[in-house]
């Protein structure tokens, strides 16, 4: 009887599973399916739009604590880590063969390191969803801060009304804005949007310059504190305040896979990456810069809350409505929709029993209703 060792009768050829692994067969199935028409300049501006989030408001504070020097240097160097952690995740992703961010952390860690991106991802995207509708309701029906009332610009033009209320608005806001602007499948979907909020932001840094240097050369503000004012125990502590917005100024790891699959070319990802970075770092220098020049040591935490007053120049009351509608009208959420979206549905399949894609779009839908009625309970 023949041996099972015998090289004559030994079977051939790689062991191959019988059923195929379910991130093989998730990652073909992204591949297969996915839309591969986006531009370049839509990937720059989706990119863009995901990296310039609600923090870009706070910058100017932050050059009031850390001085002018050490926060643009900060600025700089985030920028400069940021495109050395995606040059990472797009090298080791072409190793691994991994379409999603999530599918590279599987590789890596396996299950477990999966889900907790994705639940990290959820819980990111939904706090700045959080700050989001937070600055859209203090822009359009004002905040209180220090005891001083700021009002908002619905408020200004039309009075104290029901529909001019905060809850009203930021409903309004969620139910013709957010809810449509979400149900697009496609990050490619929303470059016009994004390009928008790319063009609302310059508009933005051009206002706060041209007034900033206006004021300059009629000797009415100051020249800015170029480094920290450390004056006692408790001011060197004051500056470790900063370091959430910095670390989360260049946050958009999570969108870098969504954007690459939607390529015509997927060579040209460095090259868009690059591009969103310079521009973004350009339009977080500008901001930071003119606006501490602007407003000095009277600076806000929010910068846009300091746009509600007379800002000594000509046409003041138009341009402080201008800047603060130029950013409630920017549309950053879709894509930050979009991104807390794709982890959410991938944690839903991942339940026993499975959801249709009608019921999950719901399960959005509710989500931000439900943060809706946070912000105005």
């Amino acid at each position: 009887m023949p041996s099972a060792s015998d090289p004559k009768y030994r079977r051939g050829g790689p062991r191959v599973p019988l059923l195929p692994s379910q991130k093989c067969s998730a990652e073909e199935e992204l591949r297969e399916g996915g839309f591969d028409g986006a531009s370049f300049s839509g990937a720059v501006f989706n990119l863009s739009t995901t990296v310039v989030g609600a923090g870009i408001m706070a910058l100017p504070a932050i050059m009031k604590q850390v001085g002018l020097i050490p926060g643009l240097v900060m600025i700089v160097l985030g920028a400069a880590l940021t495109e050395s952690s995606i040059e990472m995740i797009l090298r080791f992703s072409r190793a691994s063969k991994s379409a999603t961010y999530s599918g590279l952390v599987s590789d890596a860690f396996g299950g477990p390191g999966r889900t907790l991106l994705q639940l990290c991802i959820v819980v990111n995207n939904l706090g700045m969803l959080v700050v989001y509708m937070i600055i859209i309701g203090d822009v359009l029906s004002g905040t209180w801060s220090d005891g001083v009332q700021h009002s908002g610009v619905v408020e200004e033009w039309f009075g104290q009304h029901w529909w001019t209320a905060r809850s009203s608005l930021l409903l309004l806001t969620t139910l013709f804005v957010f809810a449509p602007l979400i149900s697009f499948k496609r990050v490619d979907s929303l470059r016009y949007t994004s390009a928008l909020s790319v063009g609302l932001a310059i508009v933005f840094v051009a206002i706060t310059a041209g007034v900033a240097v206006v004021k300059l050369i009629d000797g009415s503000i100051e020249m800015p504190r170029l480094m920290p004012e450390l004056v006692d125990q408790a001011s060197f502590w004051k500056l470790f305040t900063t370091i959430p917005v910095l670390v989360t100024a260049y946050i958009c790891h999570h969108n870098i896979h969504p954007i690459e699959n939607e390529l015509k070319d997927p060579s040209q990802m460095k090259s868009i990456v690059r591009m969103s970075l310079v521009l973004c770092s350009s339009v977080y220098i500008a901001t930071s810069f003119f606006g501490f020049l602007l407003f000095g040591d009277q600076t806000l935490d929010d910068v846009l809350t300091n746009f509600d007053g007379d800002l000594g120049i000509p046409y003041s009351s138009l341009l402080d409505d201008v800047v603060r509608l130029s950013w409630v009208l920017s549309l950053r959420e879709p894509t930050l929709c979009l991104a807390f979206g794709m982890p959410f549905s991938s944690l839903v399949q991942q339940l026993p029993f499975q959801l249709d894609s009608s019921f999950q779009l719901q399960l959005h839908l509710e989500t931000l209703m439900e943060l809706q009625q946070r912000m105005t309970g």
